[in-house]
């Protein structure tokens, strides 16, 4: 345990504030490539993809930031610790971890600022890094006591057989997924995911992945449903997606974490509930619908759901029976680039914007969440503020690396 700080460090910390702002993506930068590079183990844990592509430098130094400007006060970022490590779960970021990385940011500090990060400064981080080092090993320790004190809880990857693997639309496959030990599986709160553990033939490191769980709670497996994401380049953005479309079979065994995940539905709200997504944003918001149907059936439900067509609108037929079988639910199918066939298998054609949304939104006094990717995600919150929703009633989920994937 961290010696608490003193002012005088404190003082020194926040000064540095400004630093950051200007250099603090260079230095989380050469912090992964350094740490990585002498370390080269820990690319078992760290997403590769989002090194190559520069988001996970830019989560780092925006935490850093927040860290920085907060450092009196830690606990005014409580809410995003928590957030990181939900993240650090499921990955198994474990209290050794922490030493190795406060070693390479200090030096990737040294190293990009050069004369500027004088021994106090270096001196004064080091020991505002412990403090807030302690504060993420205290929570991510209560999380795992908790996943393993849980029924058909677990610590670490635990192997599970692909019971069955469902094509849902062009780019989209479900993977459903039960315990290779028979065991009693967890219940996940609607909207939390698991990592998946791939150990991909001709890969030198093993890699990471987070699929939200697109089923009910309760049952006795889980589904992922998964998005094929084509290479691009020097960014293998699909290099996981692809091996399980095309070489991860019905019979084969895959690694899993625990279901983490802080965007849940808050199940005791019974006002409107409002489910926005495109692409396979859809899967989180999925469980939730399935979950609100079961145990609040007269609860008025919206489902917006945005893709191309109806070749790439994945679980169409299970949305379709949903609105069939419960009249308190009203989808909402919006395509951009509807094909000759689709006439009538959707609702609305072009891009979710504020008035679409004006035009379908119950009130503002209801329970919003939504998911996807960034420009959808960016006009959905622009559009819920401007319709008067409470940020308090808005939750989101984004699929990339965000404020708080800070170790990984």
């Amino acid at each position: 345990m961290s010696a608490p700080l003193s002012q005088e460090t404190m003082d020194i910390v926040k000064a540095t504030v400004p630093v950051l702002e200007q250099h603090g993506n260079a230095i989380t930068k050469r912090f992964y490539e350094r740490m990585l590079s002498e370390v080269p183990e820990l690319n078992n844990i760290f997403n590769q993809t989002n090194q190559k592509k520069g988001g996970q430098p830019k989560a780092l130094a925006n935490t850093v930031y927040a860290a920085a400007a907060n450092i009196d006060n830690l606990g005014a970022i409580l809410p995003v610790v928590k957030q990181i490590s939900e993240k650090h779960k499921s990955l198994m970021i474990k209290p050794e971890h922490y030493p190795i990385v406060g070693k390479y940011l200090l030096l990737a500090m040294k190293d990009v600022l050069q004369d500027a990060a004088t021994d106090e400064i270096l001196n004064a981080w080091e020991q505002a890094y412990g403090v807030i080092a302690d504060v993420f090993i205290n929570v991510e320790k209560e999380m795992y006591e908790h996943d393993k004190e849980t029924t058909g809880g677990w610590n670490g990857f635990r192997d599970f057989k692909v019971v069955d693997k469902v094509r849902e639309s062009e780019v989209v496959t479900s993977f459903y997924l039960a315990p290779v030990d028979g065991g009693p599986i967890a219940t996940h709160k609607p909207g939390q995911y698991i990592s998946i553990q791939a150990d991909i033939p001709g890969e030198k490191y093993t890699h990471l992945r987070q699929y939200s769980l697109s089923c009910k709670p309760g049952a006795d497996m889980y589904r992922i449903s998964v998005k094929r994401e084509a290479a691009k380049g020097d960014h293998p953005d699909g290099i996981v997606s692809v091996y399980l479309h095309d070489q991860v079979e019905k019979g084969d065994v895959l690694k899993l974490s625990a279901p983490s995940g802080d965007f849940v539905l808050n199940t005791e709200d019974t006002r409107p509930l409002v489910l926005l997504s495109r692409g396979v944003g859809l899967t989180p918001v999925m469980s939730m619908l399935e979950h609100a149907i079961a145990t609040q059936p007269e609860r008025e439900i919206h489902f917006v759901y945005a893709t191309y067509s109806s070749a790439f609108h994945p679980m169409k037929e299970r949305m379709q029976q949903i609105a069939k079988d419960h009249p308190n639910v009203k989808m909402h199918f919006v395509y951009n680039r509807p094909d000759a066939e689709d006439v009538d298998t959707f609702d609305y054609e072009g891009y979710v914007d504020e008035a679409l949304l004006r035009s379908i939104l119950p009130t503002p006094d209801a329970a919003y969440y939504y998911c996807g990717f960034e420009d959808f995600m960016r006009t959905v919150a622009q559009s819920l503020k401007a319709y008067g929703v409470k940020d308090e009633d808005s939750q989101y989920e984004y699929f990339g690396p965000q404020l708080g994937m800070a170790i990984a």
